[in-house]
């Protein structure tokens, strides 16, 4: 490959990046509907809390884990590269698993035990801790080093993260009761918001930072607790934006995922797929330990959080359009995750739900 093919890969990856990648985190981070659903049964929640909890991280950690035992051995790759290649893979898809979580609330199965719930409470943080450890060790790969403090930084710039979002979303929630204005001007003020804190955090050269994603996040929930009515019609218009946005997301990272280096890795990859989920897996068994569900329950919920789609496709080309040595195996896996994952875990979610979990 010359360096002019070289530099267009580079751009189209940095295209891709950037703006796919933002506007899957815009949708998905500050969409306030995206908590709606969260509210429309709590007390099965509230009956297993501290497994909603665990669900957050612990799953992913299990997966990022299990790549960091795998990867190297199986990939020949270093532990650094086997973290930003776990980071990629580790988060769940609220794209495949929302609506089918929602459409089971819909009919009342598995919603007196607050499965659902579980799911969609653990899904919507998931994807926020993993990508703020892919932004740590993409870090560590460039050259900042790995150290006490980079680690100590994770839990503090989540804790930031959601002091800010929610402190501006409070503020967004008394200028909007104050100041009518369109739903169309709303979004753009908070698509503003949004760019402006994650062009913060990039150029912000402290030790400590806060996690513009979680932010963003957090802007929706204050926004939804003080204006629900407001949110809901802020919601519609980010769905429409989001249809147009997925479309172009995809599209770029299939255009540019090399065939033949597919051909080399593709049995190992999925070899190391495989093995991943099954480590993410047994994290969501220790999720569920010392809840009431049974055991086809649990067996429900450790398939259902395994798809992957959205945020594969955002941050897979990311090592690569950084000119790092693994970036083509990364997105090799990311891609090859999401064809098998999302249509994977969804059908197996549309085919068992109805005999693993119970009706109300």
């Amino acid at each position: 490959m010359d360096k002019y093919q070289k530099f267009r890969r580079h751009i189209r990856f940095c295209f891709c990046a950037s703006i796919g990648g933002i506007f899957y985190v815009i949708k998905y981070c500050a969409d306030p509907a995206c908590w709606n659903v969260y509210e429309l049964d709590l007390s099965g929640l509230k009956k297993i809390g501290r497994s909603a909890v665990m669900m957050c991280f612990v799953p992913a950690s299990f997966e990022l884990l299990g790549m960091l035992l795998i990867a190297p051995k199986l990939m020949g790759i270093t532990l650094l590269e086997a973290a930003i290649m776990g980071a990629v893979l580790a988060a769940v898809s609220p794209a495949v698993v929302v609506p089918r979580m929602v459409k089971l609330m819909e009919e009342g199965y598995g919603v007196k035990e607050g499965i659902p719930q579980l799911i969609l409470a653990g899904a919507s943080v998931d994807d926020v801790y993993v990508i703020v450890l892919f932004s740590t060790f993409v870090g560590m790969m460039q050259g900042k080093g790995a150290s006490v403090i980079s680690f100590v930084n994770i839990p503090v710039s989540i804790i930031l993260g959601i002091a800010i979002g929610l402190l501006i979303g409070v503020l967004l929630a008394c200028f909007f009761k104050k100041v009518h204005i369109r739903d169309t001007t709303k979004v753009l003020i908070i698509l503003s918001i949004s760019f402006l804190l994650v062009t913060i955090e990039d150029k912000m050269t402290t030790a400590i930072t806060f996690s513009a994603l979680i932010a963003i996040m957090f802007i929706g929930i204050g926004l939804q607790k003080k204006r629900e009515v407001v949110t809901k019609r802020i919601s519609v218009k980010y769905g429409k934006l989001w249809v147009g946005a997925e479309v172009f997301l995809f599209v770029l990272v299939g255009a540019t995922v090399n065939i033949g280096y597919l051909g080399k890795v593709g049995i190992k990859a999925v070899l190391l797929i495989a093995g991943a989920l099954l480590f993410r897996m047994l994290g969501v068994f220790v999720c569920l330990l010392g809840t009431s569900l049974g055991g086809k329950e649990k067996v429900f919920v450790m398939m259902a959080y395994t798809p992957k789609a959205t945020v594969q496709a955002a941050i897979g080309g990311i090592p690569l359009s950084l000119g790092f040595a693994c970036g083509d195996m990364v997105l090799t896996v990311a891609v090859l995750a999401i064809v098998l994952t999302a249509p994977l875990g969804a059908f197996v979610i549309d085919l068992s739900y109805k005999k693993l979990l119970d009706k109300r």
